[in-house]
């Protein structure tokens, strides 16, 4: 009994995401209707932020394999960036977080770019440091490296000029500024 190591299992990403998604959906209409600015653009515009984060979600953190018996992988927390450097993750990571700008530009009224760049600092960190707890204590199977934050602040980043680029487009600025939820304010 005393020496019986449990045994290794998988927390699965559908059957926490999708139902995450869905109530995130309820969310964002019942904060909505609740504040008076219910719109179908902007509904449309929180749900995607919703299955925005529920992606992130999942990229980050399922499935999970759960190891309770099993030896830390110290080999999968890398602190010092751009060492070890795995080209593919880093370029996945820039990818998954190029959405941020747009997501807190309309869902929060976040418009500057240091703002922007402060949340995906929060965010990654947040992320990475999960990611280590993880590891340390159900042995998972994710990685957490100071490559991811770096990875992660310069897509936010560069979502940030893309977008502002984006706003340019005059059907673009009126689109986004349609389903905003905080209105673009006029100095």
């Amino acid at each position: 009994m005393g020496g019986m190591r449990p045994e290794p299992f998988v927390i699965p990403a559908l059957p926490i995401l999708l139902p995450l998604g869905a109530v995130l959906m309820v969310a964002s209409w019942v904060v909505l209707r609740r504040r008076g600015t219910l719109t179908g653009r902007r509904l449309a515009a929180f749900w995607l932020a919703s299955w925005y984060a529920v992606a992130v979600l999942g990229a980050t953190l399922l499935p999970l394999e759960v190891d309770p018996g099993g030896a830390i992988e110290w080999f999968r927390i890398n602190p010092v960036p751009l060492t070890m450097l795995r080209v593919r993750d880093f370029v996945l990571n820039i990818a998954m977080t190029v959405p941020l700008a747009a997501v807190l530009y309309v869902v929060f009224g976040v418009r500057d770019r240091a703002r922007v760049l402060r949340v995906a600092v929060l965010v990654s960190a947040s992320i990475e440091v999960t990611q280590t707890v993880l590891i340390l204590t159900v042995h998972g199977n994710r990685w957490a490296e100071a490559n991811d934050l770096v990875a992660n602040v310069g897509g936010a980043w560069l979502g940030f000029l893309l977008f502002r680029r984006l706003l340019d487009v005059e059907g673009v600025r009126r689109a986004v500024d349609g389903s905003a939820a905080v209105p673009e304010r006029t100095p």
